[in-house]
């Protein structure tokens, strides 16, 4: 197989590597230069974890099958009681089941 890659697209690629980087080590940069963090700083750096889980499962969750929604939902009632490893067993053997048994 011969893989070739279109000069275009090899720009492409190390121009979003350059401005991932650049976001990520400039925040940190902002951050350390701060003798403290702001109250409204600390809240909006406390509500990026719910928003990162939101972005990751709701286009599974709008966009998936009955499986995909009933291991989604197995997965959240394990983990009010189990560990994160737990849930996501639950969440994954509740997928394949679905699939296996009912084909969907």
């Amino acid at each position: 197989m011969n893989f070739a890659l279109d000069p275009t697209t090899a720009w492409l690629i190390i121009a979003a590597a350059a401005a991932t980087y650049l976001t990520r080590i400039g925040g940190y940069v902002l951050i350390t230069r701060m003798s403290s963090i702001p109250p409204r700083l600390e809240a909006a750096l406390n509500a990026v974890p719910a928003a990162v889980l939101t972005t990751l499962c709701a286009p599974a969750f709008f966009n998936g099958g009955l499986d995909i929604k009933l291991a989604m939902f197995v997965a959240l009632v394990v983990s009010l009681k189990y560990p994160g490893l737990i849930m996501l067993a639950a969440g994954w053997a509740t997928a394949m089941l679905c699939r296996h048994a009912f084909g969907l």
